[in-house]
């Protein structure tokens, strides 16, 4: 499953980069994004920064 982080939601705070760095990390914006696909034993991880993330930037995308 892939993730996307709304860039022009996401005010860069980098908490899901911290609860899953196999998934998110920091653009040169200073924004976060989802730079691979998530595998079966992150999944729960990206779960837990999407419930976590304080502007809801981020989603499961189809």
């Amino acid at each position: 499953m892939k993730a996307f982080v709304d860039q022009d939601t996401c005010i860069g705070c980098g908490l899901c980069c911290g609860m899953c760095d196999a998934v998110f990390r920091m653009n040169d914006g200073g924004k976060a994004e989802a730079y691979q696909a998530a595998a079966e034993e992150n999944q729960s991880d990206v779960q837990s920064a999407i419930d976590s993330c304080p502007v809801s930037a981020i989603r499961w995308e189809d």
